[in-house]
């Protein structure tokens, strides 16, 4: 058994030119792993802040998942320290002739006892913690519906009261919020990485799950299955927010759009009405009414638009409209590249002014 196992690390003695060549090789670049090593390792580290990582959270879900994968990764490194050590210990001190009885002791021991005794281990700590995010929320609940390709959210309150947004989840911190995730054209995957784990959302299913932010913040959130053309431009901003004014910007996203407040917001809107966006969209307190696109109320004030992918910026608001199909591939919305720019920049400003 001894012999097969050092028969894995042999090598053939004949072949004096190629270890020649190999040590000649290693002599004229005898700091290459120091100077590779330094930049990979700042690489890797990079990846554990961010707004969209998991081993930044900032929600209670979050934390238990980020001690879930450092506890997971332990047991890896545990369980590959003891198969190395094994190959090390028969193939360089143990090198003598190897009972049939002792060599199955090994193979048992160490490659089939210890290991399933770890991961049993491993897998009674995780099970526990998925019933965190199915937990009952506190009373708000936020319907969230996958698009092609963006987010419609609805807030429902405890006394019944519904707020339709877009492209943005707000939370109240140290509140357990309950979502419930549809789709009605393909498959999707809601996740905010910092707040906790991600969920399917499936064609004529409601999913259910629940999130508690613990710090405040603006965070990212990311569909996390393949969905088509513009999948990896369906993105999502989310801010958890003080309860307190989280309850006052609720109370600012029921009302109605505030009109316009400047002679190019002004042009802004007649085109708008003009150019029949409210077939699509809906800005309450307007003739606008659309039900298929984004509710457009109060988008000046979201962080992001496009879902996620443009600052909310009158000029990008202006080059979305003008090079839509260009920006996110396949998305429903038409590009308006026929308007000149002086018209886009005005629809930019009313767009924006909607606060």
């Amino acid at each position: 058994m001894s012999d097969i196992l050092r028969m894995s690390f042999a090598i053939d003695p004949s072949d004096h030119c190629g270890a020649t060549r190999a040590g000649h090789h290693r002599a004229r670049r005898p700091g290459r792993a120091r100077r590779v090593l330094p930049p990979l390792l700042i690489v890797a580290l990079a990846g554990c802040q961010g707004r969209q990582s998991v081993l930044n959270p900032i929600g209670e879900d979050a934390v238990d998942l980020a001690t879930l994968f450092w506890v997971m990764l332990g047991g890896a490194v545990v369980l590959w320290l003891l198969v190395t050590g094994l190959f090390i210990y028969v193939t360089r001190f143990r090198t003598a002739e190897m009972s049939r009885r002792w060599a199955e002791a090994l193979i048992i021991g160490g490659g089939v006892v210890f290991p399933a005794t770890v991961l049993a281990g491993l897998l009674a700590y995780s099970l526990p913690l998925m019933a965190t995010q199915r937990m009952a929320g506190d009373g708000l609940v936020v319907h969230v519906t996958g698009e092609q390709w963006w987010w419609r959210v609805v807030y429902e309150t405890p006394e019944g009261a519904r707020v339709v947004s877009a492209n943005e989840i707000r939370l109240p911190v140290g509140e357990r919020t309950a979502f419930r995730l549809t789709t009605n054209q393909m498959i999707h995957s809601f996740w905010i990485p910092a707040l906790g784990g991600k969920t399917d959302m499936i064609p004529g299913r409601e999913n259910v799950m629940s999130l508690k932010p613990i710090e405040t913040g603006v965070f990212r959130g990311q569909c996390a299955e393949f969905c088509g053309a513009s999948h990896a431009l369906m993105a999502f901003e989310v801010e958890a927010m003080a309860p307190e004014a989280f309850e006052a910007w609720l109370d600012r996203e029921a009302q109605d759009a505030v009109p316009p407040a400047s002679a190019a917001a002004e042009r802004g809107a007649a085109i708008f009405a003009a150019e029949g966006c409210g077939a699509c969209h809906t800005v309450r307190g307007t003739d606008a009414i659309g039900r298929v696109g984004p509710d457009l109320t109060h988008v000046g004030s979201r962080h992001s638009i496009g879902a996620g992918i443009l600052p909310n910026q009158v000029e990008a608001i202006a080059d979305w409209i003008q090079r839509t199909e260009h920006l996110k591939p396949e998305v429903d919305m038409p590009q308006y590249d026929h308007l000149s720019r002086e018209a886009l920049l005005d629809l930019g400003h009313y767009l924006k002014g909607l606060e």
